[in-house]
């Protein structure tokens, strides 16, 4: 895979890019103040990484027919739009970068290196109800971290527990579409669906309305 470029609805766009395929010599398109953050990123395969998030989500807005008007993160560390209107989340991992875009409404996505390790940590981030119901398997644990990854980007407020405060309904090693909601905090009862793909050994999460 090189470039995916998958039109949600009307409405949203996400993109997934080979992180080493991309070529790092067409960042023109950057705002300043992007320029200015990618050449204070001194590690090599950092660069790369967040060079190919831009240019996913600069890929994705052309898809929308929507110029590139750049961002920058809040104070919760959410990417936000400079000028305009619409919604962002950005992701990568070993190998590949992500970003989905929505013209309105809030969005998140994650990607995840499947990792036996995983398995020890479960406790941290699970209730006991998703450690009950939950197969003692990296790939069905680590579809569980990353989905809560991508509702608690979507919400995009610090402060929110993966353990305490998002909460996910029982759902299948092979399962497409993961349900969940944010419990115990001033987001309590919003409920989320959050898809799911396999990518060799990544999982990708992103939520959808």
């Amino acid at each position: 895979m090189q470039t995916k470029i998958e039109k949600i609805d009307s409405q949203s766009v996400l993109v997934l890019k080979n992180i080493q395929d991309q070529a790092m010599d067409q960042l023109d398109f950057l705002s300043f103040r992007e320029k200015l953050s990618y050449a204070n990123i001194s590690h090599h395969e950092k660069r790369k990484e967040w060079a190919s998030s831009r240019m996913a989500i600069k890929e994705a807005m052309d898809a929308l027919n929507i110029p590139y008007p750049g961002f920058f993160k809040d104070e919760h560390g959410k990417s936000q739009v400079m000028k305009g209107g619409g919604q962002v989340s950005l992701s990568h991992t070993q190998g590949y970068a992500g970003a989905i875009f929505h013209r309105d409404l809030p969005v998140g996505i994650d990607m995840d290196l499947v990792r036996e390790k995983i398995l020890r940590i479960g406790f941290r981030f699970l209730d006991q109800k998703e450690l009950d119901f939950l197969e003692k398997d990296p790939v069905h644990y680590t579809m569980a971290w990353s989905a809560k990854e991508s509702i608690f980007k979507c919400q995009g407020k610090k402060g929110v527990s993966f353990r305490e405060n998002i909460l996910l309904e029982p759902f299948e090693p092979d399962a497409q579409l993961i349900k969940g909601k944010i419990r115990g905090t001033e987001f309590a009862d919003h409920h989320y669906q959050v898809r799911v793909e396999k990518i060799q050994d990544v999982i990708l999460t992103y939520t959808i309305w």
